[in-house]
């Protein structure tokens, strides 16, 4: 379906802006904003909306939204005086006000199969051998070592699937044809690399292409001396998973967001739903929990989509985003045992049954079941830290300390690192190693997504460490992210084992006015 506004037409199966015919020049922030809009037009766009939609949710400054705005009004021939496309509503956010029709796609051509993008299906990724550059022949192996070590560690993932080594390595030429590779793997993704050697070190590029659209979602380099050659095998596998868990939902998300509810399958659902379930506030959960329930009315039996469930019952109970959070608590529960019966080997379903006994006290059952999702993915980060979470509320100190790090390790830059940093915070607390417990809560609390039990955290530690004018500071942004938040809050999500450290904490908590 084509959109139609006075001289315009705008496609967002092609991805493309027209005037009378002809291509109107635009960025594809500006082009994913116009999208939005029109999609929406029905109703007001808030800025919230705006940068989950067009920046993925990642922190920008008013100013980048002002100027993306200004740009797609220059786009449409319209300006911020006139508005008569895009109309500005002060402090609150944007509609499109222009008068739209829609024609079938035909109408205007048919789209081109490369760039008319429905995602259909679970996401599937070949994995190519490496090109050796300038290797020794005892070190040329590499090239087919690594890949297939990335299929063995990728094969784990339960969201992903993997073409198997015998099909994917028969595209061993240097530079290996995508279309061929797309149309003989069904591949959905390509992880191609090169590997190359000098001044005693080896060197591995790595580089994600979508095969629909050939744009390449993401490249890095690693780097290692000769003699660490095992470490960077081990490096490079770490690395890659962390990597396609962020990259290839997000790309999957977008894709499903440009193109609109309609239509769109199970998986395109669910991932649309992590999209909204990593920004921690009610509404989001609200769209995450619907975007679940539709890909489950696609797929009855689709054991992610109920752990998606699961997590966001989990969000309701823990965040007390809903006024009944014991139900929400007996949601989560009854969500990840339907997962499991599904799918009793996806970490993500054994990974939100262990979080639901959180929800009731019992840690140490938790343990099992998180120490499972961790079993099952020795890369899961997020089991990482869900352990790491568990053993604190035990009071284990170098558990949570090892888990945390791991974590870190896994998924540096992962949606959950404010938890990370506060699950830190509140072992030091528990140490009574104030100072550094401040430090760790700043960080906390500073990260993007952070809660207002987060801010709590931080304002406690804060407290204990004598800097009382950042704990004031913390008490605000706990109070501006959640006006009715209470001690009883805290301790429901926290139910700490440490006497001593729950007195202080509720002390520091009740000082300032919770």
């Amino acid at each position: 379906m084509t959109w139609v506004f006075g001289e315009f037409r705008l496609d967002p199966e092609q991805f493309q802006l027209s005037r009378s015919g002809e291509p109107v020049q635009a960025e594809p922030q500006v082009l994913s904003l116009l999208i939005h809009l029109i999609r929406h037009r029905n109703r007001m766009v808030t800025k919230e909306d705006l940068v989950d939609a067009v920046w993925g949710g990642r922190a920008v400054s008013d100013a980048s939204i002002s100027s993306r705005i200004r740009s797609a009004r220059q786009a449409v021939d319209d300006d911020g005086v006139r508005q008569a496309v895009i109309r500005t509503v002060h402090g609150c956010g944007f509609r499109f006000v222009a008068d739209v029709g829609s024609v079938p796609a035909s109408v205007v051509g048919a789209p081109d199969d490369r760039t008319a993008v429905h995602p259909v299906g679970r996401p599937s990724i070949a994995i190519l051998p490496f090109q050796p550059l300038g290797l020794s022949p005892d070190l040329a192996v590499l090239g087919e070592a690594i890949p297939h070590e990335i299929i063995e560690a990728l094969s784990r993932l339960r969201w992903l699937a993997v073409i198997a080594r015998g099909s994917s390595f028969r595209f061993h030429q240097p530079t290996p044809d995508l279309d061929a590779v797309a149309t003989a793997l069904a591949a959905r993704y390509v992880l191609s690399g090169i590997i190359e050697a000098q001044n005693r070190t080896v060197a591995v590029t790595l580089e994600l292409t979508d095969t629909n659209s050939r744009e390449v979602l993401w490249a890095d380099r690693l780097v290692a001396r000769l003699g660490e050659i095992d470490d960077l095998r081990a490096r490079i596998v770490v690395h890659l998973v962390s990597a396609l868990e962020m990259h290839i939902p997000f790309h999957e998300a977008q894709i499903a967001q440009l193109n609109g509810p309609e239509g769109l399958d199970a998986w395109a659902n669910y991932h649309l739903g992590l999209r909204h379930l990593y920004r921690f506030t009610a509404s989001n959960t609200a769209l995450a929990q619907a975007c679940f329930t539709r890909a489950i009315t696609a797929d009855p039996r689709f054991a992610r989509a109920h752990a998606g469930l699961s997590f966001t019952s989990f969000l309701d109970a823990f965040l007390r985003q809903g006024p009944d959070p014991a139900g929400a608590a007996r949601a989560s529960r009854r969500h990840a045992e339907r997962s499991l019966e599904l799918d009793a080997l996806d970490p993500f379903a054994n990974f939100t049954m262990g979080r639901s006994y959180w929800l009731t006290n019992q840690p140490e059952v938790a343990a099992d079941w998180l120490a499972r999702a961790t079993t099952l993915n020795p890369n899961y980060a997020q089991g990482f830290y869900a352990s790491a979470f568990t053993a604190m509320i035990a009071g284990d100190a170098p558990a949570t300390m090892a888990g945390l790090d791991t974590s870190l390790h896994l998924s540096p830059l992962d949606p959950l690192l404010y938890g990370v940093h506060g699950v830190r915070a509140q072992i030091l607390l528990q140490q009574e190693d104030y100072q550094a417990a401040a430090d760790w809560a700043d960080r906390a609390a500073t990260a993007p997504r952070a809660h207002y039990l987060i801010a709590m955290i931080a304002l406690a530690a804060n407290g204990l460490a004598g800097r009382d004018n950042q704990a004031t500071r913390w008490r605000h942004e706990a109070l501006r992210l959640k006006p009715d938040a209470t001690a009883n809050d805290f301790f429901a999500a926290f139910p700490t084992r440490d006497a001593l450290s729950r007195k202080k904490i509720a002390a520091e908590l009740s000082r300032n006015g919770f």
